[in-house]
């Protein structure tokens, strides 16, 4: 009987590295039935879960691929199991935000791209499951394809992700076409192919909430990323489906449902599942900052919700911290985001409290500071409007007065009257 622990396999007597018995599961499967090759693939596909990245791209590389190609060829792996496999792949792939390099290169790629093309020019004719298969492999797996083939594989995934069922298969199905869709990144897609359905999927969930959270996540993911080509976008993100509010609704939500006092590595799979998805919409949120004018009180609701996730996170997962200030960092750099706003949400507040931690993360470390640093550049000038100069001294006050009950008046000062260096993580100095 085997068991997973920790990354490997107790096999009989000795332990099995994952990658080592995933190598082994592969050439198994060349003399399989097809019944017992599913069940490897699904042993496979257990191996993958489990795998940190360094294990992920050793066995995930353009020579599997090109084996598949070959074992699909010659009729020693069916299409059905193969897509099996490759879909579990592109799954974690994006969510573990590893990114597959090798794909785009294989001649299994060249197969699934011919394939695509061949099947949707059959119209009426084609294998409708095995044409979505074929594309939400494809663009699990690479999210360099070439801009011919956003007439077929988009509205093809939106047609799927269109379905308003809600048992378990359809929100399976849903989810795997919408993460497919979020994979694309920031191409220059024409919205007849996509702005209405997506506008419907999205404000169907709100009122009926039928999609996963993954699933809602990767929306938001695919509509966000057209705006960067497409500035009309912004009235229909901000204004018309309320971004801020459902952000930071699902950050509260999500959050609720992580144990934050269990280490990752002692966190089921579900619960890893909820963690990738916190990381997926801070990441998102960031990118969103320097697209968008979000109104002060929208910016206020937002930031208190990652505050919230920073002070969970704090004990057990260092990078959902730093990947919050970082965020933080961003906001008080960017002029369209007031001070008052970082202020009211207890973003300061909660940064000044990592300083005084008696074990200092110097990642953390380091980028609180920074954020600091960069709130002094905020308060150096003057205006010249004076109700502005006024508001920006009363800013100024309330900063240092929340510095001094801290003990780091003297350092806030400082930044503003030297050239500030600091060290990284790789003890390198850093001019800010």
């Amino acid at each position: 009987m085997e068991e997973f622990i920790d990354g490997k396999i107790e096999d009989g007597n000795r332990e099995m590295a994952s990658t080592e018995k995933f190598s082994k599961l592969l050439e198994e499967l060349k003399n399989c039935s097809v019944t017992e090759q599913k069940m490897k693939i699904e042993e496979m596909n257990r191996l993958i879960d489990v795998m940190n990245e360094k294990e992920f791209h050793s066995v995930v590389t353009k020579e599997l691929f090109d084996q598949m190609e070959k074992m699909i060829e010659e009729e020693k792996l069916t299409m059905e199991n193969a897509i099996l496999l490759l879909k579990h792949m592109g799954y974690c792939n994006i969510l573990k935000g590893i990114y597959i390099e090798d794909f785009f290169f294989s001649s299994l790629n060249r197969r699934f791209r011919k394939m695509i093309v061949d099947e949707e020019q059959k119209k009426e004719g084609n294998d409708e499951k095995l044409f979505i298969d074929l594309i939400e492999c494809y663009l699990l797996l690479d999210n360099r394809f070439s801009s011919d083939m956003y007439p077929i594989c988009v509205p093809c995934l939106l047609i799927v992700a269109l379905n308003k069922e809600e048992n378990e298969e359809t929100q399976k199905e849903v989810e795997m076409a919408l993460l497919a869709l979020s994979y694309i990144g920031y191409w220059a897609i024409e919205q007849k192919l996509y702005l209405n359905e997506i506008k419907t999927i999205i404000e169907y969930h709100q009122e009926h909430h039928n999609l996963t959270r993954l699933a809602y996540q990767s929306a938001w993911s695919f509509l966000v990323c057209r705006s960067y080509y497409y500035k009309s976008l912004e009235d229909v993100i901000v204004n018309e489906l309320h971004f801020s509010r459902e952000a930071a609704k699902e950050l509260e939500e999500l959050s609720k449902s992580v144990d934050w006092k269990r280490k990752e590595e002692r966190m089921g799979k579900t619960e890893r599942k909820t963690m990738d998805i916190i990381l997926r919409w801070i990441g998102f949120i960031h990118h969103l900052f320097n697209r968008f004018h979000l109104e002060n009180e929208e910016y206020v609701g937002l930031f208190s919700d990652l505050v919230d996730v920073f002070r969970a996170s704090r004990d057990n997962h260092d990078e959902v911290g730093k990947k919050c200030v970082i965020l933080f960092n961003e906001s008080a750099n960017n002029l369209t985001v007031e001070v008052d706003d970082l202020l009211k949400s207890g973003a300061i507040d909660v940064i000044l409290e990592e300083l005084h931690r008696p074990t200092l993360n110097k990642g953390l470390a380091f980028e609180s500071l920074k954020f600091f640093y960069i709130l002094s550049l905020r308060f150096g000038g003057k205006e010249n409007d004076e109700m502005k100069e006024a508001k920006r001294k009363e800013l100024k006050r309330k900063m240092l007065e929340k510095m001094e009950e801290e003990g780091y008046e003297d350092i806030f000062i400082s930044f503003q009257k030297t050239n500030m260096f600091y060290f990284d993580d790789d003890s390198g100095f850093i001019h800010l």
